[in-house]
C-alpha cells in the first residue's frame, strides 16, 4: 500500500487535486469529511467540545454551531490547541479504520488540511503539497468564499506559512495557473511515480535506475530531503533504529554527487537489521539481495566487520540508498569519518570531485552505476583511507559511542 499525505494551505486547490486522484483510482481520505463525522451529534467528540467550550457553541437541532465555534478558536492558540486536542486524535483513529480495510497495491490519500502543523509527514510515502502564493489565495477567498481580508489573513495564520509547507513537501503541485495545468501536473504523477511506487512496494522490489553514473551540481535541498527521508525511516522500527545519518557525497555541501540520497542506519546487530527489515520495505525501502558487504579497508580487514543490510527506495522519483550497518563496526565508523572528513577538508573535497568526475567521464558509456562504484574502490583505499585516518588522529575525530 502506498500512502501518500495530501495538503496546502488554505484555498490552494487542495480538495481539486483530491478529486483528481480519486477519479484517477485512488482512496482519498478526507480529513475534514471525518472532522465533521466525529463531532456529530450523539458522538463523545461533541461531547468533549462542549465540555471544552460550553453548549452554546451547539445549534438549535443539537449540532455542532462551526460558525460560533470558528470565531472562537482562530486567533485564539491556546483555545485552538484544546479544540485540535479534541478532535486530531478521532479522526486519525477513523481514518486508521478505512485505510486498514484497503487492498494490497493501493494507492491511498488521506487530505489532512494540517499534517505539517501536526508533524505527520513522516507516516506517509510522500507528502504531496499543492501550492500557490499567498496573494493568489487571498483573492480567491474573497471572491469565492465572501470573506473580507482580515478574515482571510486569519485563517491562513492559524495554519503553516507557505515556506513551511513547501519545506515538508516531497512533491509540490503548483496551482499559480490553471485548473487544467494542475489536472495535468496531476495526470503525470499518478502515472509516472505513483502507480510504479505502489507496484514496486507491493512486489518488495527497489525502483529501476537506467542509464550510467551522472554527477549532478550540488543542490542546496539535499540536506532537507535526507532529513524527511530519515525521519520516515526513524518511524517505521523507531525502538530499533538507534540513528539515521546523511552520509555520501551529497551530504558534502559544495560537492558534486550522483542524485542519489544515502543513509546509514545504526542499529546495535545485523540481527535486529534483519528483524526491521519488513519494516523498511513497507516504508518503502525494501532490500536488496546480494549488497550485503562493503570492500574490506586497510583499517580492519576483517570482512565480518563490513557487513551491512543494504535497501533501495522503491520510489522512480528519488533515488535513496539505506546502508543498515551495527554500531561500532568498521563499515559503519568509515562511512561516519569519510563524510566528516570531506565536510572539513575542501581539498580532499576538491579531489574526490575531481577524482568522480574523471571516472563519470571514462565510463559514459557503460550500463548501470556498478562499475563506477567498483572504480571508485582503489581511491578509497590508497588515497582516502592515509589521509582520513592521520586527520582523525590530528584532531581527535570519534564517532558517536551509543551501541558500543
Amino acid at each position: 500500500m502506498l500512502k501518500i499525505g495530501l495538503t496546502g494551505g488554505i484555498a490552494s486547490g487542495k480538495s481539486v487535486v483530491a478529486a483528481r486522484l480519486a477519479g484517477l483510482g485512488a482512496l482519498v481520505v478526507d480529513a475534514d469529511a471525518l472532522a465533521r463525522e466525529v463531532v456529530a451529534p450523539g458522538t463523545p467528540g461533541l461531547a468533549r467540545v462542549v465540555e471544552a467550550f460550553g453548549s452554546e457553541m451547539l445549534a438549535a437541532d443539537g449540532s455542532l454551531d462551526r460558525a460560533r465555534l470558528g470565531a472562537l478558536v482562530f486567533g485564539n492558540a491556546a483555545q485552538l490547541a484544546v479544540l485540535n486536542g479534541i478532535v486530531h486524535p478521532l479522526v486519525r483513529e477513523a481514518a486508521a479504520g478505512i485505510i486498514a480495510a484497503a487492498g494490497e497495491g493501493s494507492i491511498v490519500v488521506q487530505d489532512i488540511p494540517l499534517l505539517v502543523e501536526t508533524g505527520q509527514g513522516s507516516a506517509f510515502h510522500l507528502v504531496l503539497v499543492v501550492d500557490a502564493p499567498d496573494d493568489v489565495r487571498i483573492g480567491r477567498m474573497l471572491e469565492r468564499r465572501g470573506m473580507t481580508a482580515d478574515e482571510a489573513l486569519s485563517r491562513m495564520a492559524a495554519q503553516a506559512t507557505r515556506e513551511e509547507r513547501l519545506a515538508a513537501a516531497d512533491v509540490v503541485l503548483d496551482n499559480s495557473g490553471s485548473l487544467e495545468d494542475l489536472a495535468e501536473q496531476v495526470d503525470r504523477l499518478w502515472t509516472g511515480r505513483l502507480v510504479p511506487f505502489a507496484d514496486n512496494i507491493r512486489r518488495g522490489v527497489r525502483a529501476a535506475r537506467p542509464g550510467a553514473a551522472v554527477l549532478s551540481a550540488p543542490q542546496e535541498d539535499w540536506a532537507l530531503q535526507a532529513a524527511r527521508l530519515a525521519a520516515r525511516l526513524r518511524a517505521a522500527a523507531p525502538g530499533d533504529i538507534l540513528a539515521v545519518d546523511h552520509i555520501g557525497s551529497t551530504a558534502v555541501p559544495g560537492l558534486a554527487a550522483k542524485d542519489v540520497i544515502d543513509l546509514q542506519v545504526t542499529v546495535a546487530g545485523l540481527d535486529v537489521a534483519d528483524k526491521i527489515a519488513p519494516l523498511l520495505a513497507d516504508a518503502g525501502f525494501p532490500l536488496v539481495p546480494g549488497a550485503g558487504f562493503d570492500t574490506p579497508k586497510p583499517s580492519t580487514p576483517d570482512p565480518a566487520q563490513w557487513q551491512k543490510r543494504f535497501h533501495a527506495n522503491a520510489d522512480p522519483g528519488r533515488a535513496v540508498n539505506v546502508h543498515v550497518r551495527q554500531a561500532g563496526s568498521a563499515g559503519w565508523r568509515y562511512a561516519l569519518l569519510f563524510r566528516d572528513w570531506l565536510r572539513s577538508d575542501p581539498e580532499a573535497a576538491r579531489s574526490y570531485g575531481e577524482h568522480k568526475r574523471s571516472l563519470t567521464e571514462q565510463l559514459a558509456g557503460s550500463r548501470g552505476t556498478r562499475a563506477y562504484a567498483e572504480a571508485k574502490e582503489p581511491w578509497f583505499t590508497d588515497v582516502a583511507w592515509p589521509r582520513m585516518d592521520a586527520w582523525s588522529a590530528r584532531t581527535g575525530w570519534a564517532p558517536p559511542s551509543y551501541g558500543n
